[in-house]
């Protein structure tokens, strides 16, 4: 895909963080034991025992005696430390979940005040008197004789987050992150607001860019054209949102003592494991190795369309009289054909979407109100996570709805462990789980395609994006720490250096002459750099682990899912080149290496599109 085209989806952040990550005494049960446990999609929710069964988050005043009695309470004993560490745990569990379903309800239906006044009252009323509670529940954990007895990898993990949280507080940035969150959530709304009309009939944008499949050339670039137009209305706008935000976040750095609100970010993430050092080889990876692949796949798409020029309305269209792929109809038919193809590679997987059908917990069709893009949602009380997403009936669609699937199934494994704190992954292996599913379940594609034609085709879509897809996630990491880097720049300054990165990276077989306007300003539609900061590069990295999984799926598919599984169902309990290691993954950022993975991408791409010999 062009970078005028993609959006990622996400794992939507839940708005409230209260670094106290819960905690449940193992007992005698050890990682060990958990490898060996069969799994199914029959959970249940965390049961009850310190807050009353029929509690409901109304206000701070009920809220703020369990903080009370926690902060208060004397552990003088090892079982004191542990039935504290089960009473936090739920405690947490039922305030995230709380603070999650706000923030999704919110995002189903952006035009509804009351659902948005509702995500507004917790962010700035609960949210900041939760925090310095937060802050001495965390040092209580630390200062106590008995956490030393807090044994093995996961604890080690788990309390260097803990210390990791204490050392970040500052109390005055917490009514500067009530507003971060509260503006962040304006973009949502913004775009939730965008539709164009296309022969005569409104669509919203994601709906819309199913024309950008259509052979009729002349129809693209018009709805090319119409879609850029009407981001560019909300320029302005969405220009402002930004420039408020990137304020108000060097302002939360510089409280912490950091030098910009990258070192900072870095540090809130919990990326212990690489620096923006690893980021920048990465970037610069991206460039060397991996963008002539992206210009060869462009230049034999342009073969292929019988064009003297490619142009980004034309990346995704197929030549004149082949049909497009229509892999189906409603959000009601993508779910069933997903759940069969979950089935069919583990019945476990299949069994997951299953109980998300039946618990309600799909929004997938798009319409206007909606917020953009697409993600997953853990629910860490009663399990079973949300899956949110704008289906307009695209091939896209399907990646996206395999994708979000992967996380789901990561939320499902993740459940079974006995620590509210180790269900909470880092995000680099959970875009493992999501991006691996839509690599694994290529094989099953059938049960979306009536003939082989069609499934070759769907599968050079897939093989192509997996690799076009890395320079877009350099260009948008790049941006993010120049910006940071240079939080006081101009709006001139910075259209002029998001143009001179989105130019390193843009294929020198797309055609993009003409579209200064539109580029200029690209950037607006990645939510990311609005609702996540930093939060991108986890896609690249987790990119080269999905490959690496699916080069041992294309050699022994059982094996390739039993690490899949064994990786996911460690949760939070290992550091990220650990979880790598479970999964029999490589965690490494190096040229060489990601040219051998891109290698083996091109070879696999190379085989569908190359007849079968029979």
């Amino acid at each position: 895909m062009t970078d005028e085209r993609w959006q990622m989806t996400a794992v939507i952040e839940s708005s409230v963080i209260l670094h106290l990550s819960s905690v449940i005494f193992l007992q005698s049960l050890t990682i060990n034991d958990l490898r060996h446990m069969q799994y199914t999609a029959n959970i249940t929710s965390i049961p009850r025992s310190y807050l009353p069964k029929n509690f409901k988050i109304s206000d701070w005043a009920a809220l703020e005696p369990f903080f009370k009695e926690l902060l208060e309470r004397p552990l003088q004993s090892k079982a004191d430390l542990e039935k504290w560490l089960q009473d936090v745990s739920e405690l947490e569990a039922v305030i995230s979940e709380d603070a999650a379903w706000r923030q999704i309800r919110m995002t189903c239906d952006t035009e509804n005040k009351e659902l948005e006044n509702a995500f507004t009252f917790f962010v700035t009323e609960i949210e900041p008197r939760m925090k310095p509670y937060a802050d001495k529940l965390n040092r209580k954990l630390v200062e106590n004789e008995y956490t030393k007895t807090l044994e093995g990898d996961a604890y080690k993990v788990y309390l260097r987050n803990v210390k990791k949280s204490i050392e970040l507080f500052r109390e005055a940035n917490i009514p500067l992150q009530s507003e971060i969150a509260v503006l962040a959530q304006q973009y949502g709304v913004i775009n939730g607001k965008m539709s164009v009309e296309v022969q005569g009939q409104e669509y919203t944008l994601q709906q819309a860019a199913k024309f950008l499949e259509n052979p009729n050339r002349g129809l693209r670039e018009e709805v090319y054209r119409k879609i850029q137009e009407r981001r560019l209305q909300d320029k302005e706008q969405l220009n402002d949102l930004f420039t408020k935000l990137i304020g108000l976040r060097d302002k939360v750095a510089k409280n912490a003592g950091f030098q910009n609100y990258r070192d900072y970010k870095f540090a809130d993430l919990g990326r212990f494991d690489y620096t923006k050092e690893d980021c920048f080889q990465f970037q610069e990876a991206v460039k060397t190795q991996v963008r002539p692949l992206v210009d060869f796949i462009y230049d034999r798409k342009r073969q292929k369309l019988g064009l003297d020029s490619l142009r980004p309305w034309d990346t995704e269209a197929e030549p004149e009289g082949v049909k497009l792929l229509t892999p189906f109809a409603t959000g009601e038919e993508l779910v069933n054909k997903t759940i069969e193809c979950f089935t069919r590679m583990n019945p476990f997987f299949g069994e997951c979407l299953t109980k998300m059908k039946e618990m309600g917990r799909l929004d997938l069709d798009s319409r206007k109100g909606k917020a953009p893009g697409g993600y997953n949602c853990p629910l860490p009380e009663t399990g079973a996570p949300f899956i949110f997403m704008n289906a307009a009936g695209q091939m896209s669609d399907v990646t996206t709805m395999v994708h979000e699937g992967g996380h789901a199934i990561h939320s499902f494994l993740a459940h079974e462990l006995p620590l509210t704190a180790f269900k909470e992954y880092p995000m680099e292996i959970a875009e493992v789980a999501s991006m691996t599913m839509e690599l694994f379940s290529m094989d099953y594609w059938d049960v979306f395609f009536d003939n082989e034609e069609d499934l070759q085709r769907a599968k050079q879509h897939q093989l192509e994006r997996v690799i076009t897809i890395f320079p877009w996630i350099a260009t948008i990491d790049k941006f993010q720490h120049w910006v940071y880097e240079n939080p006081n720049h101009t709006l001139e300054e910075r259209e002029e250096n998001w143009r001179s990165i989105l130019n390193d990276y843009t294929s020198i077989a797309l055609d993009v002459s003409g579209l200064e306007e539109y580029r200029k300003f690209s950037w607006q539609r990645q939510l990311h750099l609005y609702e996540v900061p930093f939060y991108y590069i986890e896609y690249g990295i987790a990119q080269l682990g999905a490959i690496g999984l699916w080069k041992q799926f294309k050699e022994d598919k059982d094996k390739a899912i039993n690490n899949y599984i064994n990786a996911l169902k460690l949760g939070g309990t290992k550091t990220l080149p650990q979880l790598y290691e479970a999964a029999g993954l490589k965690f490494s950022f190096s040229p060489d290496y990601i040219s051998e993975l891109m290698l083996f991408v091109q070879g696999e791409m190379e085989k569908v599109t190359r007849p079968a010999v029979k």
